[in-house]
């Protein structure tokens, strides 16, 4: 279990742009953001070269780009964190999809873009990513429930904490949205 009041202190100096803070603050969360990644690359195909700890060596240089984080707890930081590999993995899908149909200035060998996801992962992400685009406009809240649960593993309780609504809410949302994103997902696939 994280020490909250370590989380906590080195979030505090991320906010007030402590440059060394994310540095420090990343092994801290570390098993537990392998952990989220693990859980979100189990689905994919056995042997790819993107494994957890790449995943989360992404999370780190796209969270260090970013000139100030605000992030007031764990929660938070683990939504953004989460929110952060969902946006690896469709970049990913989108690139493996554009070099695949010869968009890339060089050829690469079909084995090196197959490593990760097969063809069916790569359009259900991308399907996943534009019907969460859409659920975003209409159910913003809906969204960011599925984000936080399903890319974050955050459980309902810090869900409801990180959103400042009731558990209860939360349930609701999350029923609705795993509900609607899978014949969203369904009818983008087909």
């Amino acid at each position: 279990m994280l020490d909250s009041g370590t989380v906590t202190y080195w979030l505090s100096q991320l906010r007030q742009g402590d440059a060394s803070a994310l540095e420090q603050l990343m092994p801290i969360v570390y098993d537990e953001l392998h952990l989220v990644a693990r859980q979100r690359l189990k689905k994919e195909r056995p042997g790819h070269t993107f494994g957890a700890t790449a995943l989360i060596n992404e999370v780190y240089l796209k969270l260090v780009d970013q000139k100030q984080l605000d992030i007031s707890d764990r929660g938070e930081f683990m939504a953004i964190a989460s929110r952060t590999m969902r946006n690896i993995l469709v970049d990913y899908a989108r690139a493996r999809k554009r070099l695949k149909r010869g968009g890339g200035i060089k050829p690469v060998p079909l084995e090196d873009v197959e490593a990760f996801l097969s063809e069916q992962e790569v359009e259900e992400v991308l399907a996943l990513d534009i019907a969460l685009d859409k659920l975003s406009s209409q159910d913003e809240r809906a969204s960011k429930v599925v984000q936080y649960r399903f890319f974050g593993g955050l459980t309902l309780k810090e869900t409801a904490d990180v959103l400042g609504v009731s558990q209860r809410s939360v349930q609701r949302s999350w029923t609705v949205a795993r509900l609607w994103l899978r014949k969203e997902v369904a009818g983008l696939i087909e």
